[in-house]
């Protein structure tokens, strides 16, 4: 019997293609709008929980020209390049304030259009044996240091681990690419500290100066602080503050919390736009399944007057607005799923936010979810008109078509 209905269902649906095609496209931009909003949303939290991990220091220093010459917060964000330096003695000071447990020195080189890449990159200096940010995710995909003219290079540098590329005419080995991040930190490219005075003396060959003053090249762009516990970050950060001149601390969670703050803002407006997306649909689609009740009001009269029983035509017709709704919504997910990830870059960069797409099985178990739930609301939008139909008496049906 069960059989049967389906194979009736089925022949009904193609027997109005029009009104077939109208429901399938109905849910799929219902679930177009909820798989890709989703999968945005969820791009963003993997964003800033993979900036938070990335990051990995209470507070990091900068000099206070940094936010005048370049936004450092835009550099972690959206890979703006730039380059900015103080005194390198900041580090030993740094570690004289009481609560300091670790300081990690890093040094900043914004580099011409290097040969793997179309744009500029940003070339950035460590100290392997001070640093506790960059090196962890480093010797996931490298046993031991950094040589001597080795780099490390972000997922979306467009360089394998064994080829060579040039930063001021200087050759660099890659020898390991670091997992994705969704933020700047993708577009970046690390070396050590020998590394980095060689690639600082070429580009001062080639009139781009570091030097703070005519006879000091002894420089650094930023340093990594790691609060020992038991400690106040916001004493340490105060005190940090009035023992460097012209140095800024930046508290990370500050940066964190304001990213958090934007995060939130986009994904209340997504999560709206989706909600109202979901009421409209439903209404539109209790409408047009009562509108096909009237219309097929003969058909069914027919069917009852052969036999058919009311739950029978109700679950047939349950039947088929839940393949139009399966099929709408597989359709839908294969758009947006080529859209979001084609689009990937774009979104990001529009956002202005780290932006990491959730790993292939959580998209796939989305995906399937959201096909299912199509299914479910087409469903339910003709349970009324299913229970209309099932009350229909077939002699007055047949009478008022006549």
């Amino acid at each position: 019997m069960m059989a049967a209905m389906s194979s009736l269902s089925v022949k009904n649906l193609k027997r109005k293609p029009g009104r077939t095609i109208a429901l399938v496209l109905l849910t799929a931009f219902l679930a177009l709008a909820v798989f890709g909003g989703s999968v945005v949303v969820l791009s963003l939290r993997n964003g800033l929980q993979s900036l938070e991990a990335r990051l990995g220091a209470d507070i990091i220093l900068v000099p206070s020209e940094a936010q005048s010459k370049v936004s450092f917060q835009n550099m972690f964000l959206q890979g703006t390049t730039g380059a900015f330096y103080m005194d390198a003695s900041v580090t030993e000071k740094a570690l004289e304030v009481p609560g300091v447990e670790k300081a990690a020195p890093q040094v900043f080189l914004a580099s011409l259009k290097a040969d793997c890449c179309s744009i500029k990159i940003q070339v950035i200096g460590i100290d392997p044996e001070k640093d506790f940010t960059v090196q962890p995710w480093i010797a996931r995909s490298l046993t031991g240091e950094l040589g001597e003219m080795e780099v490390a290079v972000g997922c979306k540098v467009e360089a394998n681990i064994g080829e060579t590329i040039r930063i001021y005419e200087q050759r660099c080995k890659v020898v390991a690419r670091l997992e994705p991040t969704g933020t700047g930190l993708d577009t970046a490219v690390y070396c050590n500290m020998d590394t980095m005075n060689k690639l600082l003396a070429a580009a001062e060959a080639k009139g781009i100066s570091h030097k703070i003053t005519s006879d000091d090249d002894s420089v650094v762009s930023a340093v990594y602080i790691k609060v020992k516990d038991g400690y106040d970050i916001d004493t340490v950060n105060t005190a940090l503050t009035g023992k460097l001149r012209k140095v800024t601390a930046v508290r990370t969670r500050s940066m964190i919390t304001g990213v958090s703050d934007s995060l939130a803002g986009v994904s209340r407006t997504i999560t709206a736009m989706i909600i109202v997306i979901w009421v409209l649909a439903f209404v539109i689609l209790l409408l047009a399944y009562i509108l096909i009740v009237r219309e097929r009001s003969r058909e069914f009269a027919v069917l009852r007057l052969l036999g058919a029983s009311r739950k029978m035509l109700g679950r047939m017709a349950q039947l088929e607005s839940s393949l139009c709704g399966l099929t709408g919504g597989v359709i839908g997910v294969i758009i947006a799923a080529v859209g979001v990830f084609s689009f990937a870059t774009l979104i990001e960069h529009s956002l202005g936010l780290p932006y990491l797409i959730p790993a292939f099985s959580t998209v796939m178990l989305l995906g399937v979810g959201t096909a299912l739930l199509s299914a479910a609301v087409s469903a339910a939008a003709s349970a009324f008109a299913a229970w209309r139909l099932s009350r229909v008496n077939p002699g007055t049906a047949l009478r008022e078509g006549n």
